[in-house]
């Protein structure tokens, strides 16, 4: 089962399309989104073309994967947002949800992280019901560390990456519970 698109107060949330190339590729090529991602910029649109269908690939095989974040008002793609079922190993976990965002600079400082996120991970505890959720920060990503404690992920943890320390962030149904059904 893969989750439709739905929308929040100020975005519309949806599955990636290869029209979105241009778009992505503005996220993917600036150093500044991808400085504590631990992948290099992208040098060519092709790229994120090939990221996309990777993507819409992940939607076929798990029924989940990053999507689009559009602003209502402007209609302009201005990062993504989402679920993702890793099947690599990532600090000793494998097959497991994750949780990711990542937006241009200039829409940074907003709320559009939590406000995407949020909407996830409603939908991953009450639609797919697959158990934890996941997410890691870099450590000196100082902004992403506060958004996953601000949606009530719990520091579980370090792990080593090329590029430095990660934090490892978990979230059980019972946290989402406490955190969304005060």
């Amino acid at each position: 089962m893969m989750l439709k698109a739905f929308e929040t107060e100020r975005l519309l949330l949806r599955p990636l399309e290869e029209s979105d190339a241009a778009r992505l590729f503005l996220l993917d090529s600036n150093p500044e989104v991808m400085k504590y991602v631990g992948v290099d910029t992208l040098s060519k649109e092709e790229e994120s073309l090939e990221v996309i269908r990777m993507i819409r690939k992940q939607y076929d095989d798990f029924g989940v994967g990053r999507y689009a974040v559009v602003e209502k008002n402007t209609g302009l793609l201005i990062g993504w947002s989402g679920l993702k079922f890793n099947n690599n190993s990532v600090n000793e976990h494998q097959d497991f949800y994750e949780l990711g965002y990542r937006f241009l600079p200039e829409y940074w400082g907003k709320g559009y992280a939590s406000e995407s996120a949020v909407a996830f991970i409603k939908a991953f505890f009450t639609v797919l019901k697959k158990g934890n959720l996941y997410a890691y920060a870099h450590s000196e990503n100082e902004a992403s560390k506060h958004v996953l404690r601000k949606l009530g992920f719990n520091e579980i943890g370090t792990f080593d990456e090329p590029d430095g320390k990660c934090f490892w962030y978990e979230m059980t149904p019972a946290d989402f519970k406490i955190q969304y059904f005060k």
